[in-house]
């Protein structure tokens, strides 16, 4: 080959090197394959190139651990991604770099991911400009961090379901999780009554008594529905308007059987591994609606100016101080013992990883 051609060639290769620069190094917690995350998660270093086109290079500071992320790890989620891959679907973070051609965003603003699967449990990652929503800096980090998945949910499941007014009651299973405090405190922002069951655990009266504070109208163990019956329960309060499931079995029939005339029972999670049950007098007599709820769906096909107006909406609660949230702060090193705090029977608070 003529020296002039091999001199072109290597230009070539040179200004093909330098346009994957890889200027950053990042920690990850990666998944090879699916499985127990005790025995799949891994922390690895990577490199991290400049943002290209439509990219923008998002520093992490904080990420949350949520029931989801356990079923992605193990295999099991609706929705899984190619591996390896970097395991977290929500978090927080603040842009480092803009590619060319991305518009709205720019260095130093903080941003959240638009879709779930953006594998946030790293320090720093490359993102789609689209795949990113700008958030406000005037809430706490870790409400920012949790913003988009468990108070989303509750966001939506009292929003598209039912026509709820003040003085209405949504009856909901697994009131201590996260989504279930958010769908409390959304409620009593809204003058709607809640009845709230959870189960029976150690410090029950402690977890009955925050409940109830943060705007819970009725908080009983489901162990005491089965002595007492539901009207014992529910006296004094309207027949339902929107029974909210995710645990399943027997604690979905009884959430069923609060709802009257033309009442609607939400399943979106299924924590007891137990089928989904209905009750038929309900169902025939009272024409009562089954129906189920997916947050990844209804991302998938919400505009961005919807699910902006909702992380707004949201976001003003938390200035208002009517969205509070239980957290556990958990160095991004020590992730081992936050991902066994999450699991732990009867935490009630939500784990964030910061990094």
């Amino acid at each position: 080959m003529p020296i002039a051609l091999l001199r072109s060639a290597s230009k070539r290769v040179l200004a093909s090197a330098q346009s994957v620069r890889f200027a950053h190094n990042a920690t990850a917690l990666t998944v090879s394959k699916f499985g127990n995350w005790s025995n799949v998660l891994e922390a690895k270093q990577q490199e991290v190139a400049d943002p290209k086109d439509g990219e923008v290079l998002v520093k992490f500071q904080a990420a949350p651990i949520n029931p989801a992320d356990f079923d992605v790890i193990a295999g099991v989620y609706g929705k899984l991604p190619s591996t390896p891959a970097v395991a977290g679907n929500e978090g927080v973070g603040v842009i480092e770099a803009v590619g060319s051609g991305v518009n709205g965003l720019k260095k130093g603003q903080r941003v959240i991911p638009a879709t779930p699967g953006a594998g946030t449990w790293r320090t720093m990652g490359v993102l789609s400009a689209n795949d990113v929503i700008p958030v406000a800096d005037d809430i706490p980090l870790e409400y920012a961090a949790t913003l988009s998945v468990n108070p989303c949910t509750a966001y939506r499941l009292l929003q598209d379901f039912a026509d709820l007014k003040s003085g209405d009651v949504v009856v909901q299973n697994g009131a201590n999780s996260a989504v279930g405090q958010a769908v409390i405190q959304m409620c009593a922002a809204r003058g709607i009554k809640t009845v709230n069951i959870v189960r029976s655990r150690m410090h029950l009266a402690d977890v009955q008594e925050y409940l109830k504070n943060i705007g819970g109208t009725v908080v009983v163990p489901q162990e005491h529905i089965d002595r007492v019956g539901i009207k014992a329960v529910t006296e004094g309060l309207p027949a339902a308007k929107l029974a909210l499931n995710c645990v399943g079995g027997q604690s979905s029939l009884d959430a069923a059987r609060m709802l009257g005339n033309g009442g609607v029972h939400v399943t979106y999670g299924g924590m007891s591994r137990q089928a989904v049950t209905l009750p038929t007098g309900p169902m025939v007599f009272n024409d009562i609606q089954a129906r189920g709820f997916w947050m990844t769906r209804w991302v998938e096909n919400a505009s961005r100016e919807e699910r902006v107006q909702m992380m707004n909406d949201i976001s003003q609660m938390v200035r208002d101080g009517k969205y509070k949230l239980l957290i556990e702060r958990i160095p991004f090193a020590d992730w081992k013992q936050g991902l066994e705090l999450a699991q732990a029977p009867g935490n009630t608070r939500k784990v964030v990883l910061t990094m």
